[in-house]
C-alpha cells in the first residue's frame, strides 16, 4: 500500500470510530479530517472545498428547503389531516400512516414527512388510549422506505446519483430509483403494519401529550366568505372540534356573544366562534373549519407574509395590563393580532379584544415574527421561545405543489438539471413568502451539509489513490468462489451493517466507489451494484443512531437502544431478501 492509501485508511477508520462513538458533533469531526487530510498532503488546497459546490450537497439543502415550503402552505396537512381516527384498529392504522408516511418521504424529505406525521401519531394514539411506542417505530421505518421510491427522497439516493453521473457520465433519474424502491416499502409495510410492531416493547409512557395542567386558550375565529362552516348550526361542528381537541364555547354575532354555547344557532357569514384549546390545536381547526383569526386579512393574499403564533407572559409591569387590545389598537399600530387569552384554566364571556388583561395571564399573538417580537416588547410581555407555532398558509398549498411539480416535471422531461428546478422552486417559494428568508436558512440541516460537503474530498482522494479498489480487490479475493448475484448480496449485508452505525451519507459515499470497483472487478454492469448501496445505505433499522428518523422518535416513544432490532432486524433481512432479485430484474448483471 502507499502512504496516501494508509494515511486515508487511517483517518477513515479514526472518523468512523468517532462517529460510532456519538460524544462529538459529526460534522466537526468530518470536517476535521478534511482540514487534517489537506495538511497531510492527500487532498490538494484546491480540492478542500469542492464537496460545499458538489450538486449533491446542493440538491439536499433545497429539498430541505421545499420540505418546508410544503408543510408551512398545508400541502402536507391535506392529506394528513385524514388520518386521526379513533376507531381503527392499531394494524390498520399503523398500515393507513405508513403507506401515508412513505408516499410523502417520496416527494419531500423523509424527515420532514416524520416530523410532520409524528405529531398526529401521537395524537391518534391519545385519543385511542394505547401506547404511543407501538405505532411510532413503525411510522419511521415506513417514512424510510418510502424515501427511497425517488431520487430526492432520501439523501443516499442523490449520493448515488450523483456518483453514478461523475463515474460514468449519466446519472440516475428522479424515478430510476421508483421499482425497487416502491417493493422495498411495499412489503416493508406489510411487515411493520401485520407483524412489526407485535415485536416491540411497551416502553416508555402510555400515551404522549399534554399534561393536564397546559393552559387553554380562549380564542376567536372569524367566519369567512364561502367557509365550509356557513349555514351550519355549532352542534354540528363539535365532531370536527373534538377531533381538533377544541371546545366551542358560544358564538359572536354583531360584536356580541349570544347566551349559552349557541349550539343550536346556524353560523352566518362574519360571526366569530369562540374556541378554547392550545395552540395548535386551535390553529388546526380554523384552518379545518375554514375560518379565519381576526386580522388575518390584514396579511392575506398569495404575496402574505408568514405568520406564527406566540405564547407571551404578562408580567406585572407590563404595558398590556389594565388596557384590553381594543385600547392597545394592537393590530392597527403594531400588525399584531391578540388571538387568545390562557388565565388559569378560567373561561370568560367577554369578546378576546375587548378583555382586560392581568398580571399571571399567557397570551396568544399571531403576526409576522418580526413584528410579533417587536410588538411583544413594546407591550413588555415575555415571549415563551419554545411555544412559537408557524401558522400554515392553506390558501397557498395547491400553489405549492404546482410550483414544485413544475420543477420535477421540467427536470424529468430534461429541460433544466434538478438542482436548477428545485433552486427556481424555493426562488418563488421565497418571492410569495411559502418561506420566510430566515426558513430558508433554518430549514437546512447545516450539521448533514458539512458532513457531506467534508466526506465528498475524502471519498475522491480514495479513489485517486487506489484505495477503493484496494477494498474491492479484497472483496473479490475473498469471494471469488461466489456468483455475482452474491456477492452482490454480501455488499449489501456490509453497506447495511455500516450504515446502522454510521450517517447513511458517509455510508453510502464510501460503499459507492467500492461497489462500482467490485463491478468491474467483475466485468457486470455496475448499476445493480449502485443500487444495491443506494437501499443498503439507507435501510439502517437496528439502532437509533443510523438514521436520523430513528433518533427523532427515541424520546416521543420511550424507546431503548436495544429496542430497535427486534424489529429492525428481521425488516433488514426482509429488504435483502426482496431487493436482491428485484435489483437482478430491473437492473441486469
Amino acid at each position: 500500500m502507499t502512504f496516501e492509501q494508509v494515511f486515508l485508511f487511517c483517518l477513515l477508520g479514526v472518523v468512523f470510530a468517532f462517529l460510532v462513538w456519538g460524544r462529538i458533533r459529526y460534522d466537526l469531526v468530518a470536517f476535521a479530517a478534511l482540514i487534517i487530510a489537506v495538511i497531510g498532503g492527500v487532498v490538494a488546497p484546491h480540492d478542500a472545498f469542492i464537496g460545499f459546490g458538489h450538486e449533491a450537497v446542493v440538491i439536499i439543502a433545497l429539498v430541505l428547503i421545499v420540505s418546508r415550503a410544503m408543510m408551512n402552505a398545508g400541502a402536507v396537512e391535506l392529506i394528513a389531516r385524514f388520518v386521526l381516527s379513533s376507531g381503527r384498529s392499531l394494524s390498520t392504522h399503523i398500515g393507513f400512516m405508513s403507506v401515508i408516511g412513505a408516499g410523502l418521504s417520496a416527494v419531500i424529505n423523509n424527515v420532514a414527512a416524520l416530523v410532520m406525521l409524528m405529531t398526529l401519531d401521537i395524537e391518534a394514539a391519545q385519543k385511542a388510549k394505547r401506547p404511543v411506542s407501538r405505532s411510532l417505530m413503525p411510522l419511521s421505518f415506513a417514512t424510510i422506505l418510502g424515501g427511497m421510491i425517488t431520487l430526492i427522497g432520501t439523501p443516499p439516493n442523490i449520493v448515488i446519483a450523483e456518483f453514478r453521473g461523475r463515474a460514468l457520465g449519466e446519472s440516475f433519474s428522479m424515478f430510476d430509483f421508483s421499482p425497487v424502491g416502491l417493493i422495498c416499502a411495499a412489503f416493508g409495510i406489510a411487515f411493520v403494519a401485520l407483524v412489526g410492531w407485535r415485536l416491540i416493547p411497551e416502553t416508555g409512557p402510555a400515551v404522549i401529550g399534554q399534561s393536564e395542567d397546559a393552559g387553554l386558550f380562549v380564542a376567536e375565529a372569524g367566519v369567512k366568505e364561502n367557509s365550509k362552516s356557513i349555514g351550519k348550526t355549532v352542534n354540528t361542528l363539535y365532531p370536527m372540534a373534538d377531533e381538533h381537541d377544541v371546545t366551542i364555547l358560544g358564538l359572536v354575532r354583531r360584536g356580541k356573544r349570544l347566551p349559552g354555547f349557541s349550539a343550536g344557532e346556524e353560523v352566518r357569514k362574519s360571526d366569530h366562534l369562540v374556541l378554547e384549546g392550545d395552540p395548535k390545536s386551535i390553529e388546526a381547526f380554523i384552518g379545518a373549519a375554514g375560518l379565519d383569526a381576526p386580522g388575518a386579512e390584514e396579511h392575506g393574499g398569495l404575496r402574505g407574509q408568514s405568520l406564527i403564533l406566540v405564547e407571551a407572559i404578562v408580567p406585572d409591569n407590563a404595558r398590556m395590563v389594565g388596557r384590553t387590545a381594543l385600547d392597545l389598537r394592537l393590530l392597527y399600530r403594531r400588525g399584531v393580532t391578540l388571538l387568545g387569552v390562557s388565565r388559569q384554566g378560567k373561561r370568560f364571556r367577554e369578546r378576546v379584544r375587548k378583555l382586560v388583561i392581568k398580571p399571571g395571564d399567557v397570551v396568544l399573538l399571531l403576526g409576522p415574527e418580526s413584528r410579533v417580537m417587536d410588538a411583544a416588547e413594546w407591550l413588555g410581555v415575555l415571549p415563551l421561545a419554545e411555544k412559537s407555532h408557524t401558522v400554515i398558509q392553506r390558501g397557498k398549498a395547491m400553489f405549492a405543489v404546482g410550483v414544485f411539480a413544475a420543477a420535477v416535471a421540467s427536470s424529468v422531461m430534461g429541460f433544466v438539471p434538478l438542482a436548477i428546478a428545485l433552486a427556481a422552486a424555493v426562488g418563488i417559494y421565497a418571492l410569495f413568502n411559502v418561506v420566510s428568508a430566515r426558513e430558508v436558512y433554518e430549514s437546512v440541516e447545516w450539521p448533514v451539509i458539512v458532513l457531506l460537503a467534508s466526506l465528498i474530498p475524502l471519498g475522491l482522494a480514495l479513489e485517486e489513490s487506489g484505495g477503493t479498489k484496494l477494498i474491492a480487490d479484497q472483496i473479490l479475493s475473498l469471494t471469488g468462489a461466489l456468483p455475482a448475484w452474491a456477492i452482490l448480496t454480501i455488499l449489501m449485508i456490509v453497506t447495511m451493517t455500516l450504515s446502522d452505525f454510521l450517517n447513511n451519507v458517509a455510508t453510502a459515499l464510501i460503499a459507492a466507489p467500492v461497489g462500482l470497483s467490485v463491478a468491474q472487478g467483475l466485468d457486470v454492469s455496475p448499476d445493480p451494484f449502485l443500487m444495491a448501496v443506494a437501499v443498503a445505505a439507507s435501510c439502517a433499522f437496528l439502532t437509533p443512531i443510523g438514521h436520523k428518523n430513528n433518533t427523532i422518535i427515541m424520546g416521543p416513544g420511550g424507546y431503548r437502544f436495544g429496542d430497535y432490532w427486534r424489529m429492525g432486524l428481521p425488516l433488514e433481512i426482509l429488504i435483502i431478501a426482496v431487493s436482491v432479485p428485484a435489483i437482478l430484474f430491473f437492473w441486469p448483471l
